[in-house]
């Protein structure tokens, strides 16, 4: 079958009709006609729709061996250099397209598939651990074009140190039972972006300091299976007009919690289970987090660039851009931009081929990336609000300019060289990236997106190969005895 385009999308989208509730309401009918839904919906359908371009195909697809179909880049197994700036390129297109505000383009979850397959061999002997169903997904979610939500995180109930975290009632999500079909699992997981919105959602335990072993387990199962529950949080989507919502109306991804109650899950499905060692170990010697690092920080690349051109734009329709603290600010932006890039550049340059034959980017440069994005974005955020000012908050809408006074909207609202419309129009971007409730989920958003920043910032410190900088130290001082790390 091979890639798919958009309509092939939404079809099979409605057609699977997972259970979805939103604010108390459990949603009926299709759900790309659902307001709160299409333009999110549709955007995806839209990303689909590039890699059927004829002038684009080359760029978005491969051959897998033994196919005769193509194949979604994202799903490409890396193994020389040139395969992950080839990868690098296609994740660019789809991050372009949607301006790095769709943290969930398709190409991140297959990004994780590819990277748990190139790695399963990791799992091979080990107990209740069954690396061949990781491969078998990997090929049917290539011939099929599969989209996949996931589902790591445990609901915040206590999440003090000391906390054992077992209870008889299955809180957060665990394997209750086990039978000759599978294992049946109870309770909630967070946090899954488009949850409902995808063919699967995967579902891994996150390591924690206490575990409960009946939560060490992997799997991936089809979004309507019986029993699974998708529990929205509340819409951000402003509307449907483009003018007034420019990013909400087309970009809003919506977040759930995902319940199982007494879901089956096919031996078939199953990665692992009832194994701490392959919940705690997997994702850390997979190629996982180098690879998926490397889809995340190109997008957030574009993102980065996308909110420059946005700081610039308002600088430039009110004329203060000659003012150096505003230069001061915009360049903090160019600053983070150009770091952003460097950092993937060397992640790529540095790349070295694993145990398994997967050429992995270089995870230093990618950690830093990951560790000081987060700070830099709520910043970038706050330097548009900053350059805005006051015009952010006294804004027009579509209607007004289409009512009888539009005229003396016309005449107060005009910018230095654009029209009262063009400038509402940039002004009512800025103000839905930063300052709208999709602005600062935004933020929110890529604050935590790899975890807690204060954790992330520490294992980094843990990771990062300090001996030389110990030794040259020791070497200066002439020391007897060199610190070891």
């Amino acid at each position: 079958m091979g890639i798919i385009d958009g309509t092939g999308y939404i079809d099979r989208l409605n057609r699977m009709g997972a259970v979805i509730w939103l604010d108390g309401k459990k949603v009926e009918g299709h759900i790309s006609d659902h307001p709160s839904f299409q333009g999110v919906v549709r955007t995806i359908a839209s990303l689909y729709d590039l890699q059927n371009k004829d002038d684009l195909k080359e760029q978005m697809t491969f051959l897998f061996p033994d196919q005769d179909e193509p194949v979604g880049l994202s799903y490409l197994h890396p193994k020389t250099k040139d395969d992950l700036i080839r990868r690098r390129k296609m994740i660019e297109r789809w991050a372009r397209h949607t301006h790095g505000i769709f943290g969930r383009s398709p190409d991140y979850m297959n990004t994780v598939i590819m990277s748990f397959a190139s790695s399963a061999a990791f799992l091979k002997g080990m107990k209740n651990c069954f690396p061949e169903h990781i491969i078998s997904l990997y090929k049917r979610a290539m011939k099929e074009d599969l989209s996949f939500a996931h589902a790591f995180i445990t609901p915040q109930i206590n999440r003090s140190q000391i906390n054992l975290g077992f209870t008889e009632e299955a809180l957060s999500a665990k394997v209750i039972e086990r039978n000759e079909k599978g294992i049946v699992i109870k309770g909630a997981r967070m946090l899954a972006t488009l949850g409902g919105f995808t063919d699967e959602v995967l579902v891994y335990t996150a390591p924690r300091i206490f575990f409960d072993p009946n939560e060490a387990f992997a799997f991936s199962i089809p979004s309507n299976t019986e029993g699974l529950k998708f529990i929205c949080r509340e819409s951000f989507v402003g509307g449907k007009s483009t003018f007034n919502y420019p990013l909400s109306s087309r970009y809003e991804e919506m977040d759930s919690i995902v319940v199982f109650d007494n879901v089956l899950v096919p031996w078939e499905n199953v990665f692992f289970y009832d194994n701490l060692e392959a919940a705690t170990d997997f994702k850390l010697q997979s190629s996982f987090h180098p690879l998926a690092y490397h889809q995340v920080i190109i997008r957030q690349i574009e993102k980065t660039e996308f909110l420059l051109g946005v700081a610039q734009m308002l600088a430039e329709t009110i004329n203060v851009g000659e003012y150096q603290h505003v230069q001061e600010k915009i360049s903090e932006i160019i600053s983070g931009y150009e770091t952003m890039k460097s950092l993937l550049a060397k992640s790529e340059n540095d790349a070295e081929l694993d145990d398994w034959g997967c050429m992995r980017p270089s995870l230093v440069p990618l950690k830093v990336a990951g560790t000081i994005f987060p700070k830099l974005y709520p910043r970038f955020a706050e330097i548009v609000q900053l350059i805005g000012a006051s015009g952010l908050v006294t804004l027009p809408t579509e209607n007004d300019f289409a009512s009888p006074i539009s005229p003396y909207l016309q005449k107060c609202l005009q910018g230095t060289d654009k029209s009262a419309v063009d400038r509402v129009k940039i002004f009512r971007l800025a103000w839905d990236l930063t300052m709208s409730s999709f602005g600062t989920r935004q933020i929110q958003y890529e604050r935590y997106f790899f975890g807690d920043p204060v954790k992330m910032a520490s294992n980094l410190y843990q990771d990062y190969p300090k001996e030389k900088s110990l030794k040259l130290i020791s070497d200066f001082l002439h020391l007897e005895h060199v610190i070891e790390c």
